[in-house]
């Protein structure tokens, strides 16, 4: 109950601070829905166990009988791992303010960025001030340069993002 309770803690926190920052942007519909998939037991579930449940043992640190408690109970690392990305990638799915939901991921071509909607990519940029704040690093400019490279994400897109973070390019 207690890993429950955290993990309500930080949601309705990153809430916050998401709903103050889509407020400034414009996008108040925006701010007062944001993350509502994360109450779902899809993503609800899976997300306590990565960040606030026990800290299970990989599954190479398990030694001895394959009858092993940690075994047979499905409690190791990598199950937990594995839910949590199922999680993640539905949360993504549902949520049009992820940079991950505009890539187009094509049998011939591989993968390329669409270009994000105004208000998904406002509310993107909201959910990154709201999760620095929430999590206590606001400096949404330096998280940005330091990920910049691993998104993908349409030049007009990135342009409007560099613009609002002052990145000069």
């Amino acid at each position: 109950m207690r890993a429950h309770l955290q993990y309500l803690s930080y949601v309705v926190r990153h809430k916050w601070h998401v709903m103050i920052a889509c407020f400034r942007l414009g996008i108040f519909w925006r701010g007062l829905t944001h993350d509502l998939s994360k109450f779902l037991p899809g993503e609800w579930f899976p997300y306590v166990a990565s960040f606030y449940g026990p800290k299970y043992p990989r599954l190479l640190d398990i030694h001895g009988d394959e009858r092993n408690a940690a075994l047979s109970s499905g409690c190791y690392k990598e199950r937990v791992r594995d839910r949590f990305d199922l999680a993640w990638l539905r949360h993504q799915r549902r949520n049009d303010h992820h940079w991950q939901w505009w890539v187009l991921l094509n049998d011939n071509d591989g993968q390329y960025a669409l270009p994000m909607s105004d208000r998904a990519r406002r509310e993107m940029l909201a959910d990154w001030i709201g999760a620095g704040k929430a999590m206590g690093k606001p400096d949404t400019r330096a998280w940005y340069l330091k990920n910049r490279a691993q998104q993908i994400i349409h030049c007009e897109t990135r342009e409007w993002i560099d613009a609002q973070l002052k990145v000069e390019r």
